[in-house]
């Protein structure tokens, strides 16, 4: 089924301001809904365009408990052009948890600096309870595009999610030394806005590797977490569950609390935010983690 996506309110411009044929990138779109029928969340709406698909849903934690489902993007990453957009609603009462069974990739923009885009919806009722958990975005060297992120969260609905994502590819000797990332966050609680961000991923820019900025980090994470019954309780129990590190520090401000990352290590990066979800999911929703099976295959 197709979705309801206008693919060209989203095609990002070139570096000259023109823009290119659809034809010639992959334009993706993915709707999912979710909604409690006689105690279970099920998977009421599943609409796509392109190579954007998801698995059937599972139920780790029995019928009762969270809908599990892994979004699929068999071509693995983006490139210059690619155009994709995810939109998830979970209804009131409904419980759904959302991840991916592998690492997005950032790819090397084309020789005319052709950006791709990446946006995320995100949308809870009443009631309702979503944990976004994709795993880690790696940025190739001169990759170039846009990430938007918007969360939009009824009065009494809880969220908690992260993004995760390491610059270049150290290991193979190829770090992040050209190209510009740009990463928006927005976060509203009944149309109000809590949580605004922009941020700008620039080696050329003196930000990106000033202390007062990204301080030369190749690897940096987000966590937000909102609807916490006892919020300072929460921020308490994160600072005695995990050892403290200058990488890493956490606030609290108009009800979102936000654990920040800051390194050079994806894999720490990555278990940072795993216990730290793990410490919060049964303050949030009064339920045990139960990791992914996609995540340890």
């Amino acid at each position: 089924m197709t979705a309801r996506f206008d693919a060209k309110t989203l095609l990002p411009p070139s570096a000259s301001g023109h823009r290119f044929d659809a034809g010639r990138r992959w334009v993706g779109s993915l709707e999912l809904g979710f909604d409690s029928r006689q105690d279970t969340t099920r998977l009421v709406r599943a609409r796509h365009q392109g190579p954007l698909r998801v698995q059937r849903p599972f139920y780790p934690e029995g019928r009762e408990g969270s809908c599990h489902v892994y979004l699929l993007h068999p071509p693995g990453g983006l490139v210059s052009g690619d155009v994709l957009h995810v939109s998830v609603r979970v209804e009131s009462g409904a419980r759904a948890l959302v991840t991916t069974p592998a690492a997005n990739k950032l790819y090397r923009a084309d020789s005319h600096g052709v950006a791709w885009s990446q946006r995320t919806g995100l949308q809870v009722a009443p009631g309702g309870v979503l944990e976004w958990l994709p795993q880690e975005t790696i940025a190739f060297d001169g990759s170039c595009g846009e990430q938007h992120t918007t969360i939009e969260l009824a009065d009494d609905a809880r969220c908690l999610g992260w993004e995760v994502l390491a610059l270049g590819r150290p290991a193979s000797r190829l770090p992040y030394v050209s190209g510009r990332i740009e990463q928006r966050f927005r976060l509203l609680r009944d149309g109000k806005p809590l949580w605004l961000e922009r941020q700008p991923l620039d080696p050329a820019q003196p930000r990106f590797k000033g202390r007062w900025g990204q301080g030369g980090a190749s690897v940096q994470a987000t966590l937000w977490a909102v609807g916490l019954a006892d919020e300072s309780s929460a921020v308490e129990a994160l600072r005695n569950a995990i050892a403290a590190s200058p990488r890493w520090a956490v606030t609290m401000r108009h009800g979102v609390l936000l654990l920040r990352y800051l390194g050079h290590e994806r894999n720490e990066a990555w278990d940072l935010c795993q216990q730290a979800w793990a410490c919060l999911r049964p303050l949030m929703i009064d339920s045990p983690p139960h990791p992914p099976r996609i995540w340890f295959t």
